[in-house]
């Protein structure tokens, strides 16, 4: 079992920034895609950001130019940069583990980011 924890959430205004992390408990962090999910009320969860074990990224358009997705295998840490945030963006975060050798999906319990003036 993997656990995964995000931190980083919270509350700002729009144009602001906001990092997210997300830490997962595995031996083997290089063998897992990395992703960040978002739901906001009354939605379905959506994919926001995914990275892969050596760095290739890819974005939902509403976040491009905007998110930044990163990861350190020595930390087993994936991180959110999170710029320009727009009250759109106003969501639970939830970090994603998925195992590229069992294709299992760990979840993190998701942290609360709120844009608003």
């Amino acid at each position: 079992q993997v656990q995964v924890v995000e931190s980083g959430g919270g509350s700002v205004q729009p144009g602001g920034s906001l990092r997210l992390s997300c830490a997962a408990s595995t031996n083997i962090f290089s063998a897992y895609v990395m992703n960040w999910y978002r739901q906001a009320p009354g939605k379905q969860r959506e994919l926001v950001a995914g990275i892969g074990s050596i760095g290739s990224a890819n974005y939902a358009d509403s976040v491009k130019g905007r998110f930044t997705i990163s990861r350190d295998n020595a930390k087993n840490t994936v991180y959110l940069q999170m710029n320009s945030l727009k009250p759109e963006d106003t969501a639970v975060y939830y970090c994603n583990a998925h195992s590229v050798l069992t294709s299992r999906d760990f979840w993190g319990q998701g942290t609360q980011v709120t844009v608003s003036s």
